[in-house]
């Protein structure tokens, strides 16, 4: 044997020892495919999206919770001095719960698609992260949970305003910043999905013009859904914004338990099929 020869196979037996040690998680073979999340890849995922969220904290807050409050303001006053009640509520109680969903939405998907695109195509960023022992499953999960956690917090914003305004506190209110989790979650997945399809920044108006409005505007947030035509009413199903709204309105309001474990089932569905979509679509990107 050359000692070529001999040099290829100590460096072939190497790289398979190292294979064999981490479980064959290395590289961008399809045993990566296999492996499950591991808890401390994915804690230092979210430790590095902390640390960079204290630099920009301030700036990230101030967008995510104005802009739902100019609306819950805007509408109200407009809107209010027109229209009294609705749905048998104030509107102003009735809009400050759905913007709510509003709140999420523009601080889940509208932060993830962004950020998740300039990270793995400007910055190389999850390039480099790769390099340590970390897999697509747990910088996609880690992304999504930090993002979500802050929708959850963000969308209280304007609950806050309503009740300035006169919206009766309850305890079912409590839950309102779990169910922004679990919505923020499902459009933070989405939010990674998307940015992994389009060939450029500018391709995010598609989305936001073409998807993500339609289901901000017909979520139940400015006027009753019930006031749709029926098919319109039967498609408002399959939208996860209004699944949030009537979430949060029942907490507010008054829980249906029935109903409402119907409306967390859906927003369960949509955030599993959104989950497939990411890790699926970044793989493909970042590996395949």
């Amino acid at each position: 044997m050359s000692t070529t020869d001999e040099a290829r196979t100590a460096t072939d037996g190497a790289g398979a020892d190292a294979t064999a040690q981490t479980g064959g998680t290395r590289g961008t073979g399809g045993t990566r495919r296999l492996r499950r999340v591991e808890p401390a890849a994915l804690a230092g995922v979210i430790t590095h999206d902390i640390t960079l969220f204290r630099r920009y904290w301030l700036s990230t807050s101030f967008s995510a919770v104005v802009e739902p409050t100019i609306y819950l303001l805007a509408f109200g006053w407009g809107f209010g001095s027109l229209v009294s009640v609705v749905a048998g509520y104030r509107y102003v109680e009735f809009l400050g719960t759905g913007v709510v969903a509003s709140s999420v939405l523009f601080a889940s998907a509208f932060a993830s698609m962004f950020q998740t695109f300039i990270r793995r195509t400007y910055q190389k960023l999850y390039g480099a992260v790769l390099a340590a022992p970390v897999d697509i499953p747990e910088i996609v999960l880690g992304e999504a949970l930090w993002t979500a956690a802050k929708a959850g917090v963000y969308g209280c914003a304007p609950l806050l305003v309503a009740i300035a305004f006169g919206l009766d506190p309850t305890p079912g209110m409590l839950v309102i910043p779990f169910v922004g989790f679990l919505t923020g979650f499902g459009f933070s997945l989405f939010g990674i999905w998307t940015s992994a399809l389009v060939p450029s920044v500018d391709s995010f108006s598609y989305i936001i013009s073409g998807v993500l409005t339609p289901l901000f505007l017909v979520a139940g947030t400015f006027f009753p859904v019930s006031e749709l035509p029926g098919w319109a009413r039967a498609l408002s199903w399959a939208n996860p914004l209004y699944h949030c709204v009537e979430l949060v309105r029942d907490a507010a309001f008054g829980f249906a338990p029935l109903t409402d474990l119907g409306h967390l089932g859906a927003l369960g569905v949509f955030a599993w099929i959104m989950w497939l979509l990411a890790v699926r679509s970044m793989r493909r990107r970042l590996i395949d």
